[in-house]
């Protein structure tokens, strides 16, 4: 889907999220609409706004917030799941390149946002990432199969390298730091794929919830 056809099915019901093209301001003068696959499951009480585009079987928790209403464009990957309370937002004019394309936040595949995670652009965020609880990476580079625990920051333009582990509490700050980190051991690399297995469970079973018809209490019906 695309433009105004991504908000299509949401607006048909009275249980719904936010989810609105970007406003119109000086620094991003054109009104661009998000890009939801029919697959993703996007909860009623989040809110997407913008230049995004969401691809097949993400899962959206509540209360999360991706506002590309600043830095632009965003980008969630296949079978990603964004936990509650989790935020993307960017810089204005701060990016990274993808295959010669700049976004805002590139997200890859079969990532796991974890509870209250801050995910600030400019950044990427390789495949089968996870970022723990109340982590933040802004302004960084984080590769395939990285671990990130909870309560840790990520920042400074480092590059997190493929396989590695950030412990709890963590600043990693400087690229001196980032190369000292070690692999991922064996029970986060667990931890993360029973996460990654759980959430991608979610997209098809909400949707089949709530469905296209709701009643005010947001079962489905008819």
């Amino acid at each position: 889907m695309s433009d105004s056809k991504s908000i299509s099915r949401y607006t048909s019901s009275c249980f719904q999220p936010f989810i609105s093209p970007s406003p119109i301001t000086s620094f991003n003068p054109v009104q661009r609409f998000p890009s939801i696959d029919r697959t993703a499951f996007i909860n009623p009480f989040s809110s997407v706004i913008g230049d995004v585009f969401i691809r097949d079987h993400v899962y959206i928790a509540p209360n999360v917030s991706i506002r590309a209403d600043e830095g632009t464009p965003f980008y969630i990957g296949s079978k990603t799941n964004l936990q509650d309370g989790v935020i993307l937002h960017g810089l204005l004019n701060k990016k990274v390149s993808v295959c010669g394309k700049a976004f805002s936040i590139f997200i890859g595949k079969e990532v796991s946002l974890a509870h209250g995670a801050l995910i600030h652009g400019p950044c990427y965020i390789g495949n089968n990432v996870f970022v723990g609880f109340n982590s933040i990476v802004y302004n960084a580079i984080v590769e395939k199969g990285a671990f990130i625990s909870y309560n840790a920051v990520v920042t400074n333009e480092v590059r997190i390298a493929k396989n590695k582990f950030v412990p709890p509490g963590a600043h990693i700050d400087s690229q001196e730091k980032a190369d000292a980190l070690g692999t991922v051991p064996e029970d986060s690399q667990e931890f993360a794929s029973e996460v990654q297995r759980v959430n991608q469970e979610f997209p098809s079973s909400y949707n089949l919830l709530f469905g296209k018809n709701r009643c005010s209490c947001g079962i489905a019906h008819g």
